[in-house]
């Protein structure tokens, strides 16, 4: 047992100078450091491709990609032969496929998604741009490019090497590892004021992603409908189709704050009650909410979610259920002004309930402030929580999207049937990382560099960068929220494409042919987006993929996806230096510096407390 101890000590004394080893001064993460773990020092791969022969007898990669990959890069295999690599990461999706067949039977589940799934997708397309441009500017992806903060590496190796009690390093608990689901039901006791059962009211699951599959997998019937509001992560939609289900969209209206026609503003997304009730029939089975919301950084306001609450209690059937997806609910750089003011009253009213508690009994409860201040839960809603399976997970908030530990809370009635399904989906999410999340999550209660806890060093971090880029857009002639009015969540930046910016796209590129594009064709966000990467150096994300094919249209007569482009600001200060000179540079004026500080992300930005 020792020598057991001695090497896994051994193995995270290794991971943590190999982390630090690779951390550049702004720690930012270095191309080779994915490669470089998955790899261990000194073992190289034992059989490479030598022929043309030998790569068709073993599966010829030089295609397209076919894993769309959400929010991730796209490399099937990062470590084969150099020149058989770049060949396949310059093989575009621009060029016409050439023609071919097969009589390949497939399953439902490939049936439901249909032929668009055959194909490539926005992921594998601009992963591709990104891979093959080492020194690309990546704002399209949504992770950030440094390590998550030092406690929860500390906590990561700790739970790797504490083998006292049960081995970590084996099964755990099917629905959740014990001590992490107690851990989120304290935590969610306090953020929906009730009860959670820890051990039948809450799922772990593989990432958020996989919380929602379940729970689709576990209500939808063929034939059922599932209300999405537009736009909306293209992940929801095949998600539904899987299932058996068919999406309903209902769009939200773009209000821009200047409608003169020789002006392109940003503006706010609203959603219209109207529609919302207009959608809902007797087939709806569920409601998809996403707040704060990818890709536009939407908060839904409490009053729209009261009337999304109104839809379901006396509209919908009895039966339809609000999947809340509540990833960045933590990242709230710009909170409603009436929930900040409506929490403040709670806070004060609960003290003051506190200090006569304690006045008459020294035992009372402590109060505990809900740390995500400006979020909504939707389940904390009059008469929601029995309708509401609210899913969340680690990988946001703390800058670790490869952990891919999510959960799903809500009644038994909504959850048990995801305990009945999750042994065979997989046995159980890694114990290792559930146990390293375990002992996180109370670490980040604590004061964390300079602020009162982790989360409120996490917004403000956020709310620096999102400015730093912002500032870099407004002035390339991008249209992008005003957060002053306007509140805002996640790490994106839904910028409008300003006249001048769209008409320096090459006109070529404009309707060209692309597989990957919806419809197969580059209109103005994708153009702009593949212009950008191919020519600039730059990348983001168009927007159309985030749009039904009928998306609804602009007052000009132009589709709305074709509008803008997803940003990311999830980067280190110096990637959006890096960004700020190129974006400077697209409308060919002389650029001016922007100053961006140098950045250690484990230090608190210089910006005043929210």
């Amino acid at each position: 047992m020792n020598s057991i101890v001695t090497s896994l000590m051994i193995l995270c004394q290794h991971y943590v100078l190999q982390s630090r080893a690779f951390l550049l001064p702004q720690r930012t993460i270095d191309p080779s450091y994915q490669i470089s773990l998955a790899k261990p020092v000194g073992i190289s791969n034992s059989r490479k491709y030598t022929s043309n022969e030998e790569i068709q007898q073993q599966g010829d990669y030089s295609t397209t990609d076919k894993a769309p990959c959400y929010d991730s890069v796209c490399a099937s295999n990062p470590e084969e032969d150099t020149n058989h690599s770049m060949s396949s990461l310059t093989s575009s999706a621009s060029s016409p496929p050439s023609s071919s067949s097969s009589s390949r039977r497939t399953g439902n589940a490939m049936q439901r998604l249909g032929t668009s799934s055959s194909g490539p997708t926005v992921w594998t397309e601009f992963g591709r741009l990104a891979m093959s441009q080492p020194s690309i500017v990546n704002l399209g992806q949504g992770f950030p490019n440094w390590l998550p903060p030092q406690f929860a590496i500390d906590a990561l190796v700790e739970g790797a090497t504490d083998v006292a009690h049960n081995s970590p390093h084996q099964y755990t608990r099917t629905a959740g590892h014990p001590k992490l689901v107690q851990e989120l039901a304290g935590r969610y006791s306090r953020h929906l004021h009730r009860e959670i059962d820890p051990f039948g009211q809450v799922a772990v699951t593989v990432g958020a992603s996989q919380a929602l599959y379940l729970a689709l997998q576990t209500l939808i019937q063929p034939g059922d409908e599932v209300i999405l509001f537009e736009p909306f992560f293209d992940l929801y939609v095949n998600q539904i189709k899987l299932a058996g289900g068919i999406p309903v969209y209902v769009p939200l209206t773009f209000r821009p704050y200047d409608e003169s026609p020789d002006v392109v503003s940003g503006g706010e997304w609203i959603l219209p009650p109207k529609s919302l009730e207009k959608a809902i029939s007797s087939k709806t089975r569920a409601i998809i909410l996403n707040s704060p919301h990818n890709p536009t950084g939407k908060i839904f306001t409490r009053q729209e979610m009261q009337c999304i609450a109104h839809a379901v209690q006396n509209l919908a059937r009895e039966d339809c259920v609000v999947l809340s997806d509540e990833v960045y609910k933590y990242i709230v750089h710009a909170p409603p002004k009436d929930e900040m003011e409506r929490e403040e009253s709670m806070q004060f009213e609960k003290k003051q309930q506190q200090d006569r508690d304690i006045s008459q009994d020294s035992a009372a409860w402590e109060y505990h402030p809900a740390m995500c201040q400006g979020h909504v839960h939707f389940a904390s809603l009059p008469g929601m929580w029995e309708r509401t399976i609210t899913i969340s997970s680690a990988g946001k908030t703390f800058s670790a999207t490869g952990w891919q530990v999510g959960w799903a809370i809500g009644p038994e009635s909504l959850i048990q049937p995801m305990h009945q399904l999750l042994p065979y989906v997989q046995f159980c999410a890694s114990t290792v990382i559930q146990e390293a999340l375990a002992r996180a999550l109370p670490r980040a209660d604590l004061p964390y560099e300079g602020y009162d806890n982790y989360y409120e060093y996490l917004k403000a971090m956020y709310t620096r960068k999102r400015d730093l880029l912002g500032s870099a857009l407004i002035s390339a002639g991008f249209g992008i929220p005003n957060y002053d009015e306007t509140p805002g969540g996640g790490f994106f930046i839904f910028a409008r494409i300003g006249k001048e910016v769209a008409n320096a796209i090459p006109k070529e590129r404009l309707m060209a042919y692309n597989a990957a594009a919806p419809g197969k064709v580059a209109r103005q966000d994708w153009a702009l987006c593949q212009w950008l990467a191919e020519e600039k150096g730059i990348l983001c994300i168009p927007a159309s993929p985030f749009f039904s094919e009928d998306c609804v249209k602009g007052d000009d007569g132009q589709p709305l996806s074709d509008q803008f482009v997803r940003i990311a600001f999830c980067k280190t200060n110096d990637t959006i230096q890096a960004a700020a000179s190129v974006l400077m540079k697209i409308l060919d004026e002389s650029e001016e510096q922007v100053t961006i500080p140098k950045e250690d992300v484990t230090k608190a930005p210089t910006v005043g407390k929210q």
